[in-house]
C-alpha cells in the first residue's frame, strides 16, 4: 500500500509514551491491577524482543488512490511444476503486474479443516503451499495481508494435546464449560452444537467450539492465550505482513449469561493491539472481519482507535439484491447513510462483492424487508446456490449465509441467451471499485468463476462451491480465449483496474456524496479536497435503457470525460442515455 520501508530509529521506538500507558490500562481492565501490571510486563518484553529481532519497520501513508487488494488462497492456482505459492507470484507478475497493491493470501499455515482456518500450527507455512521464502518472494512485488485466526485454533494443534492431557503450557487455553450451563443467551453463526465433547485425563469435557467441532474456541480470560497471539501477531509483521485481518473477533471473548459477541473486552483487546502496532510498527493496519449487521460492524472502528480497515460487509448483499431486483431504493439509502456515519481519522472500508466465505445475509438485517430477501435466497437456488443457517437464541434456524460464486449470482436461468450476465455482473464490482475506502477483488471474480458444485460434493461443505482450484494451464487457456466468459471477465477486469488506479479522487479519504435519483439508478460523487479531480459515477441497475436529466448533474458534464470508454455516451437533449446495467465514470480535472 505504497509504503517505505525503512530501518527503525530509537525515536522511533520510545515516541509515545501515552501508548505504553494505555497498554496497561487495557490489561487492568481486561485482568483486574495486579495481574494486568504483571502481564504488561512481559508485553513490553514482547515489544523490546520485537525490535531487536526486526530488520526493518513499515512506515508511511496507510493507503493512497492506487490501492487494490487481492484475495486469494495460496492453492487457488495450481500447477504440477512448482508450489502453489510460486505458481500465484509468477501468475500474477505475468498477467496482473499492474492491477494490485497488496494480496491477502488466506490462511496458509498448516491446517486440519475449514480450508485453513483450523489451524494446527500457528508459526509454520503449510509445506503442501511453499515456504516463508515463497511469502517473502510474494513481499517484494506487493503488501501482503497475513491473517491472525484468532478466536479458535485446530483440534489438532498442540495446545489442544496439553489441555487434553492437562499439561503445560496449554492446559488451561479453553474454555471447559459444564453443558448443563445456561447458554440460550450465545449469539450463534452456526447450527452446530456450541460445545463439543472431548476425552481427557480429567475424563469427558465439554469445550466451546462455535464454528466446528474441530475449531476449538481460545480462552482469553487467561492471560496467557492473549500472550501468545501478541507474540504471534509481532511474528507476522516480522515475517513482512502490511496488515493484519482478524478473523471471527467478535466472539473472542466469553461470559456466560451474555450474547459472548462484541462484548466491551473484545473491543479493548483489538485497543490492545493498536496501541502495542503503534509503538512498533507505526505503518501497521488491524482489519477486523466482523459479518454481522452494519451498525455493529463499524463499531470496531472506535473512537479511531481499533481497526484501521473494516470490512463493508452489507454492500455484497445490497448490490445482488438491487441488481437482482432492478431497485436501487435500499442501496441508495444505506449508501446514503454512511454520510452522516463519520470515518475516524486513520480508518477506513473494505469494499469488496465477494470473499472465500458466502454472502452474509445478517448485513441485511433492517436494510432489505424479509419477503423481498427471502424471494431473493429463493431465486439463488435456482441459480446454483446453497443457504446455510444459524441458530437463534429460540432454537429455531435462520438463513446466515449464502454460498454462491458472485458471478453465478447474476447467471439469469429464466432468460434466454442470458446476454445481460455480464453487463450485470461487471456493474456489480464498478460500483464496489466506486465506493470510498479500499477495494478489494476476490480472485475468483476475475475469472467469472461458475458454481463448484464438485467441490461441494468432494468436500461436503457448501462453501466450497465458491473455492475452486484452477489449473495454471486451463485458465491460461481461458484467459486466452476472449469467447469465453473468463477471458472476456478478466479482460474487462484488468482494464478498469488500471484505469481505476489512475484516479487521485478514488483516494480512500476522499469524500463521498450519494445523489438522489429514481428508483433503478445510483449516483455517487467523488470529489478531492483541492478540487483538482471530481468524479461523478452514475449506474443503471435494469436490464431496460433509461434516461437521467441532466439537471440532476453538473452543467457541464458533456464536457467531462468519461473514464471507462465501455459503452459510448449518448445526451439527447436535456438527458443522459442509460443503457441496460451501464456505468459511468465521469471525470473533471
Amino acid at each position: 500500500m505504497s509504503n517505505q520501508l525503512v530501518e527503525p530509529s530509537i525515536s522511533d521506538r520510545d515516541s509515545d509514551g501515552s501508548a505504553r500507558e494505555r497498554i496497561l490500562q487495557r490489561l487492568e481492565f481486561l485482568y483486574g491491577h495486579d495481574l494486568g501490571r504483571q502481564v504488561s510486563k512481559r508485553i513490553f518484553r514482547y515489544i523490546d524482543t520485537h525490535m531487536q529481532l526486526r530488520t526493518r519497520s513499515v512506515v508511511g501513508p496507510f493507503w493512497t488512490h492506487a490501492d487494490i487488494v487481492l484475495i486469494t488462497y495460496g492453492d487457488s492456482i495450481q500447477s504440477p511444476t512448482r508450489p502453489p505459492l510460486q505458481t500465484l507470484r509468477s501468475f500474477l507478475n505475468r498477467h496482473l503486474p499492474m492491477e494490485f497493491s497488496m494480496v491477502h493470501i488466506l490462511p496458509f499455515f498448516p491446517w486440519s479443516s475449514d480450508d485453513g482456518f483450523s489451524i494446527t500450527d500457528f508459526r509454520a507455512v503449510n509445506p503442501e503451499l511453499g515456504s516463508w521464502e515463497d511469502i517473502a518472494a510474494l513481499e517484494e512485488c506487493y503488501d501482503v495481508v497475513i491473517d491472525l485466526v484468532l478466536n479458535h485454533c485446530s483440534r489438532e494443534n498442540l495446545w489442544f494435546a496439553d489441555f487434553i492431557a492437562g499439561q503445560e503450557p496449554a492446559c488451561d487455553y479453553f474454555i471447559d464449560t459444564d453443558p448443563e450451563e445456561n447458554l440460550s443467551a450465545v449469539t450463534r453463526p452456526r447450527s452446530t452444537p456450541l460445545l463439543t465433547g472431548v476425552r481427557t485425563h480429567r475424563g469427558l469435557r465439554h469445550v466451546w467450539a462455535t464454528f466446528s467441532n474441530d475449531q476449538i474456541d481460545l480462552n482469553y480470560k487467561n492471560p496467557d492465550v492473549l500472550l501468545e497471539m501478541i507474540d504471534i501477531l509481532l511474528y507476522y509483521f516480522r515475517r513482512g505482513a502490511r496488515m493484519v485481518r482478524l478473523d471471527a473477533v467478535a466472539y473472542l471473548w466469553k461470559e456466560i449469561g451474555t450474547s459472548c459477541i462484541h462484548l466491551p473486552q473484545t473491543h479493548e483487546v483489538i485497543k490492545l493491539l493498536r496501541d502495542i502496532l503503534a509503538l512498533v510498527e507505526p505503518g501497521a493496519l488491524i482489519m477486523t472481519e466482523t459479518n454481522v449487521p452494519h451498525e455493529e460492524n463499524i463499531s470496531y472502528f472506535g473512537n479511531g482507535d481499533e481497526a484501521n480497515v473494516v470490512y463493508q460487509f452489507s454492500l455484497p448483499p445490497l448490490l445482488l439484491h438491487a441488481i437482482y431486483s432492478g431497485t436501487t431504493r435500499y442501496l441508495q439509502a444505506w449508501a446514503q447513510s454512511l454520510e452522516q456515519t463519520p470515518i475516524p481519522k486513520g480508518c477506513t472500508y473494505l469494499n469488496f462483492t465477494a470473499s472465500h466465505d458466502g454472502i452474509g445475509l445478517r448485513p441485511l438485517e433492517g436494510l432489505v424487508p424479509q419477503a423481498e430477501v427471502n424471494t431473493m435466497l429463493q431465486e439463488m437456488r435456482n441459480r446454483g446456490g446453497f443457504i446455510s443457517t444459524r441458530q437463534n437464541i429460540d432454537g429455531s434456524d435462520t438463513p446466515y449465509e449464502l454460498n454462491i460464486t458472485y458471478f453465478d449470482a447474476f447467471r439469469d436461468p429464466h432468460a434466454n441467451a442470458n446476454q445481460w450476465h455480464i453487463p450485470a455482473f461487471m456493474l456489480s464490482q464498478i460500483v464496489a471499485l466506486t465506493l470510498r475506502g479500499i477495494p478489494a477483488i476476490y480472485i475468483h471474480g476475475l475469472f467469472a468463476t461458475p458454481n463448484d458444485h464438485i467441490g461441494v460434493e468432494r468436500s461436503g461443505h457448501t462453501r466450497a462451491i465458491n473455492r475452486r482450484k484452477w489449473d495454471n494451464s486451463e485458465l491460461k487457456n481461458l484467459m486466452a480465449n476472449h469467447e469465453s466468459e473468463t477471458g472476456h471477465v478478466f479482460q474487462i477486469y484488468k482494464k478498469l483496474l488500471r484505469i481505476r488506479r489512475r484516479q487521485l479522487a478514488f483516494h480512500p479519504d476522499t469524500s463521498q456524496h450519494v445523489l438522489t435519483l429514481e428508483d433503478g439508478l445510483l449516483g455517487i460523487e467523488r470529489v478531492l479536497a483541492d478540487k483538482s479531480q471530481h468524479i461523478i459515477a452514475v449506474f443503471n441497475f435494469t436490464h431496460e435503457a433509461k434516461t437521467l436529466r441532466l439537471n440532476a448533474l453538473p452543467e457541464d458534464i458533456r464536457e467531462w470525460k468519461e473514464l471507462i470508454d465501455e459503452t459510448e455516451v449518448h445526451f439527447e437533449g436535456g438527458n443522459l442515455n442509460l443503457p441496460p446495467y451501464a456505468a459511468f465514470w465521469f471525470s473533471k480535472s
